[in-house]
């Protein structure tokens, strides 16, 4: 049975972009210890990626012309006309997330869904109840304010830490589950 993961890097604050959507902060970070290999054994789970709007045009524009996930069909939550690169496997959507589960579900024959983001995409699953895990990885920078993580309008019920392992460069990875019945419990 597909799980519905939020893989996903912040700041020690609790921001996955600053405001403007810079990553060089998390970026300096690439290559580090254990990261290949933790996104490698993720992704070999992984067969129906979505992501925000916001997300997309993010990769369209510091990835020009390139598709990080070729084999893997995905789907793009945006109010916005987009033209999907060649060779990709991209349907665009719009409405709630809800409507569109048993799509992913089928498209990812058995593996798990990875809801990319941005951060508000993961919380409209999260308040849908749709949002199994949240895989972390703790970057150890401050970044004062920025996108949020997993901007949900009030607190959820306790996750279950279900794994955590220290990486390279002070980098940590917590592995957590929402509890059935979803983020309020």
């Amino acid at each position: 049975m597909s799980r519905f993961q939020y893989f996903v890097a912040a700041s020690l604050d609790g921001f996955i972009a600053t405001a403007k959507d810079d990553l060089a902060w998390l970026l300096q970070f690439d290559g580090f210890e254990g990261g290949e290999e933790s996104y490698n054994a993720f992704m070999d789970g992984v067969g129906c990626i979505v992501m925000g709007g916001e997300t997309y045009g993010w990769l369209m524009e510091h990835e020009p012309g390139k598709w990080p996930y070729p084999s893997t069909p995905c789907y793009v939550f945006t109010r916005h006309e987009h033209t999907a690169p060649a060779g990709s496997d991209i349907t665009f959507v719009r409405g709630p997330v809800q409507e569109f589960i048993q799509d992913f579900t089928d498209d990812a024959r058995g593996k798990n869904v990875w809801v990319v983001g941005g951060g508000n995409l993961a919380a409209q699953f999260a308040a849908a109840g749709h949002l199994d895990d949240l895989i972390l990885s703790v970057i150890p920078v401050v970044l004062g304010d920025g996108k949020r993580l997993l901007p949900l309008e009030g607190p959820t019920a306790p996750l279950e830490l279900t794994a955590s392992r220290t990486l390279g460069r002070g980098i940590v990875e917590l592995r957590y589950s929402f509890k059935p019945g979803g983020p309020a419990g």
